[in-house]
């Protein structure tokens, strides 16, 4: 054999034992990733569970009117998912709330305090409504599927701004299940975002019922006299200066359209702090909840 046939048979049997080494590494990788288990994340929008679950439980929207708790209803989330995902472990949950400029409540902090689990806060506006949340449901969701982070998203919400997040998990190869709360009435969930995931699971009243619970009702005892009408007011006057200092120009802006009116919210947490400070039920008193308003508008109007 002469030199070139040696040289080429050397170099054959060289890429022959380094195929067969990529072969060998390619097998190892294979069977590890046969024994690695898939991740799974649970995507919570509170809103829609405050919403859905107290109109269900407790008969009201209002979460002012409902106590939740949020740190049962996470566990059962859990385990819930355990079932349904096998030999999946958890990487987290996450939990999507509004907070005025994005400042944890001391209830959102005690959620943030419980393992695997990640708080994520979006704004609310005048009228208390959240804003952000899809957007950072969005971001998590398509971050962790293009980071192969997870293999499934188990999402509890409702709202068809949430088409996007669930398209892009699906881009990259995440299966999203929706999740949502039986329905007290009608539907509590967009069709398109029913149409676009890859299952469906409700929780049902049976389910929601051991986290769900109606706040007592309070009601004032007057003694004496009722708050004049300049007392009430200025009490008015004197909750819209806390409640504008915490509220930035936009916010407040977005109040005027509707003078003399309130956002039933709005007006709720007026009457409510109003008679916390005054020591006495307004409820029923016309002219002294007009005195209110008229405080508060002229305070917040002053302000802008």
């Amino acid at each position: 054999m002469n030199d070139d046939a040696r040289s080429i048979s050397t170099d054959t049997a060289e890429l022959a034992a380094r195929l067969e080494h990529t072969d060998e590494l390619l097998r190892r990788m294979l069977v590890e990733v046969a024994r690695s288990p898939s991740t799974h994340a649970i995507f919570v929008d509170a809103g829609y569970v405050h919403a859905s679950a107290g109109l269900l439980v407790a008969g009201t929207e209002d979460r002012r009117a409902c106590d939740l708790d949020a740190g049962g209803l996470i566990e059962a989330l859990i385990d819930t998912a355990r079932g349904v995902f096998g030999d999946s472990r958890l990487l987290r949950v996450y939990w999507y709330d509004g907070a005025r400029r994005r400042v944890h409540t001391p209830e959102q902090q005690a959620i943030a305090e419980l393992p695997d689990v990640k708080v994520r806060l979006g704004n609310l506006n005048a009228n208390n409504q959240q804003k952000g949340v899809d957007s950072l449901i969005r971001g998590d969701l398509e971050s962790l599927a293009r980071h192969r982070a997870i293999s499934d998203a188990a999402l509890v919400g409702g709202d068809e701004d949430l088409v996007p997040a669930v398209e892009a998990a699906q881009g990259y190869g995440v299966r999203v299940h929706l999740w949502g709360i039986e329905a007290a009435e009608g539907r509590n969930q967009a069709d398109p975002l029913c149409w676009e995931a890859d299952s469906r699971r409700v929780l049902d009243a049976d389910f929601c019922r051991p986290y769900v619970s109606r706040r007592p009702v309070t009601t004032l005892e007057t003694e004496g006299p009722p708050p004049s009408r300049e007392e009430v007011r200025t009490t008015g006057a004197r909750i819209a200066a806390a409640w504008a200092a915490e509220r930035d120009a936009a916010e407040l802006s977005a109040l005027l359209p509707g003078h003399p009116y309130l956002p039933g919210p709005v007006d709720q947490e007026l009457l409510v702090e109003a008679e916390r400070l005054l020591g006495s039920s307004l409820r029923g008193q016309g002219m002294l909840r007009r005195a209110l308003r008229d405080g508060f508008w002229g305070s917040l109007q002053s302000a802008l």
